[in-house]
């Protein structure tokens, strides 16, 4: 299948990104593999004509506002996300309203729409920098993730009004499972995404974006990892770091590890046929990603 994907790649001069949630062997087939920061970078800088995203549906829309001219497909276009569909653009724009004096930061994970109604876009990558950014004497506004947003409020010491979303990965980390996993591997750290629950954050012995977990754990002397993220990340963390152990942590519904469902719709078979029909192409209304292109260019400006 690695063969048939290759020779779809060149027929159709494509190239594949892929998020670090995806299935390994998916992983392993992509041209590039990163966060929602590092794929916004790659997107934008990319010369090909067709662009695979093998992620969830708002990530592929990025990739599409930054690359109105290629082609842009994703495996399956039922793979959404969440966290962007707990903000819907109209009550998300009569939230606006509600506070007119208010700078709006919204967070990658969220629709065209909603970029297009906010002022400047963050990943967890470099959220603490975005907000930062922001004079001291204004007003800010953070969406979508209220997890997110309480973990950047404390860093940066800034007060911020925000939207009731979380991610239905990160919210649902079970306390008891982890106070258990570090009785039972107590040299373990713990490393964690800021989507988290603070109940989960509050054990954490490094807490960071996608890319930040797998940078530290390669750096790190550690020999084991409790993972406080989408499981999906072990792969780059165990391929880099052959002799170390890292431990899934389960959900407070029973689950052994906690994946996204969204992510794990794409398939190396609905990749080779995304590829060779290029279909499940996104479009996006042109007033649309206009809008949503400034907020993302004053993102990339700065980081």
């Amino acid at each position: 299948m690695f063969d048939t994907i290759q020779q779809l790649k060149e027929k159709h001069n494509a190239v594949i990104l892929a998020h670090y949630y995806q299935e390994p062997e998916i992983q392993d087939m992509a041209d590039f593999v990163g966060d929602s920061l590092e794929l916004s970078r790659k997107a934008a800088a990319t010369d090909a004509d067709v662009i695979l995203f093998c992620g969830v549906h708002f990530m592929a829309e990025t990739a599409k506002i930054v690359n109105p001219n290629k082609k842009v497909i994703i495996p399956d276009m039922d793979a959404g996300c969440s966290l962007a569909d707990s903000a819907p653009a109209d009550s998300f724009k009569e939230w606006i309203e509600q506070h007119p004096d208010h700078i709006v930061i919204s967070y990658i994970n969220c629709s065209a729409d909603v970029k297009a109604l906010s002022d400047i876009i963050c990943t967890s990558a470099n959220a603490k920098k975005v907000v930062e950014s922001i004079p001291k004497h204004k007003k800010i506004l953070f969406a979508p993730d209220r997890f997110l947003g309480k973990y950047v409020m404390k860093e940066t010491g800034r007060d911020m009004v925000l939207w009731n979303g979380s991610c239905q990965v990160h919210e649902i980390f079970s306390e008891k499972a982890l106070i258990e996993l570090k009785v039972k591997h107590p040299q373990a750290q713990v490393v964690a995404h800021p989507e988290c629950d603070e109940n989960i954050l509050i054990h954490a012995d490094f807490i960071g974006s996608t890319s930040a977990l797998i940078k530290h754990v390669n750096s790190s002397s550690n020999q084991q990892y409790i993972i406080g993220t989408e499981p999906g990340v072990i792969h780059q963390m165990q391929k880099n770091n052959l002799d170390k152990k890292f431990i899934p942590l389960p959900s407070n519904t029973g689950c052994a590890c906690n994946e996204c469902p969204h992510m794990r719709l794409n398939t190396m078979e609905k990749i080779v046929q995304s590829l060779e029909n290029l279909e499940h192409e996104i479009t996006l209304d042109e007033e649309v990603r206009v809008k949503a292109l400034k907020p993302l260019n004053r993102m990339l400006e700065i980081v």
